[in-house]
């Protein structure tokens, strides 16, 4: 069977009963994910054994026979949540795969039921609205405005800060188009400038995520959520009050409107960069060890830490890891290549003359200055011709590493860190 290549997202508008029984699910989801994993880590602690989903698909059966808030879950939900765990085990156990060891599901994550294709129906209503059968729930309306455009495989209902969503893996049998032939670009992402490209004159900025009240009304509600946790703990036992519930779902509306218009932001850009272009050539950053916290230690404590954090919250809202995401899939799509290019000294290389000097660029200043030949440029400019240059000196061809040239010095490469208790590798 064809596997999903594409994926529609809508706004799903359950009634009241269908968001109970909805939340309800969710929460087994999550419980199942965690008592799977819980009994994975046991058993290869104690006896060595690898446990994998297909046991444990057996084991959930007889489960449902005897614990009823496991029996209300459609079977088939059960069975493609243990089907994910052994998705993450594996991507965790492939060295190719960035994926981390899997971790357990706080009941603060996001809330998600994952379905399978075979049984879902979907029927249009009219221009606008459609409607999904979902297994032992019945008929659910949701906002249609773009049409699936082929054959569901999978699909999964969600919650976050606006309300539910379906999400629904289509297979189109869309082909990649043949390249396009169309010039190449690099792309300095920052944070002061979004993304640079070289073929272009001014920088894009990504507009402010919150508005000036918005960001007051967040920082007010995070305030009295620290003030509503510290009063649980105290008098309640660390029991969760329906005020602060209610702070926590205030506080999730005004993130989830933060994280939509980044996503539309990245969506936007990406695309453009993809249709236009036939090389996008990119920094191969580590975000992780970018976005490292700057506290230390008790015996050695770090220095502006606050700043640090700051600059994290900087850089982690412009997504440099999602929009690189995006780039990998959307460059096959529309006929041009993605190039990762080693990030070393793009912000202290002339564009003109080639040659690296700290003096050139004088601290964190927009100008960038040669000291040997001088030019003079803006700083994210001049390293978006600098990463052009390197990604057409690739050859055109896909790079995930920085040891994609032997004329850059850059870092060793990273090391899995594993737990101490589970290998990396399974038995």
């Amino acid at each position: 069977m064809s596997k999903a290549d594409m994926g529609r997202r809508y706004r799903m508008y359950p009634t009241a009963e269908q968001d109970v029984t909805l939340t309800g699910w969710g929460h087994t989801c999550r419980a199942l994910w965690n008592i799977a994993l819980e009994q994975r880590q046991y058993l290869y602690r104690q006896r060595g054994v690898t446990l994998m989903g297909g046991e444990q698909c057996k084991q959930l059966a007889q489960a449902r026979a005897e614990v009823g808030w496991i029996k209300d879950l459609p079977s088939e939900c059960g069975q493609r949540v243990l089907a994910n765990l052994d998705a993450a085990f594996l991507n965790f156990w492939n060295p190719d795969h960035p994926a981390a060891y899997p971790s357990r599901k706080r009941r603060g994550a996001r809330m998600s039921i994952p379905f399978k294709g075979q049984t879902l129906v979907v029927r249009r209503l009219n221009r606008h609205w459609a409607e999904v059968k979902l297994p032992k729930l019945g008929w659910v309306r949701f906002r249609m405005p773009r049409a699936l455009g082929g054959t569901i495989r999978n699909a999964v209902a969600s919650r976050d800060g606006n309300g539910w969503h379906i999400s629904f893996g289509v297979h189109t049998g869309r082909t990649p188009d043949a390249p396009n032939g169309k010039p190449a670009c690099g792309v300095d992402f920052g944070v002061a400038a979004s993304a640079f490209v070289s073929t272009e004159t001014g920088p894009r900025r990504m507009p402010p995520t919150l508005k000036p009240n918005e960001r007051k009304r967040l920082k007010y509600l995070e305030q009295r959520k620290s003030r509503q946790l510290t009063y649980a703990k105290k008098h309640r036992d660390g029991k969760y009050s329906n005020r602060l519930r209610r702070t926590i779902r205030q506080i999730a509306t005004v993130k989830t409107k933060q994280a939509n218009r980044r996503s539309d932001f990245t969506h936007k850009l990406t695309t453009d960069l993809a249709k236009n272009h036939g090389i996008v050539g990119i920094e191969d950053l580590r975000v992780a060890n970018m976005t490292k916290a700057a506290k230390g230690t008790m015996d050695d404590p770090g220095r502006n830490v606050a700043q640090k954090a700051g600059l994290n919250r900087s850089i982690l809202d412009n997504a440099p890891g999602e929009r690189r995401r995006q780039l990998e899939y959307k460059c096959r799509m529309y006929g041009s290549r993605l190039v990762a290019v080693p990030a070393f000294h793009t912000s202290q290389t002339c564009a003109v003359c080639g040659k690296t000097d700290p003096d050139s660029r004088q601290g964190c200043g927009r100008l960038f200055s040669c000291v040997h030949c001088g030019h003079e440029d803006d700083a994210d400019h001049n390293a978006s011709i600098v990463i052009e240059a390197r990604a057409r000196r690739t050859g055109g061809s896909v790079t995930n590493s920085t040891h994609s040239t032997t004329t850059v010095r850059v870092p060793a490469p990273r090391r899995r860190r594993t737990r101490e208790t589970l290998p990396a590798t399974h038995g």
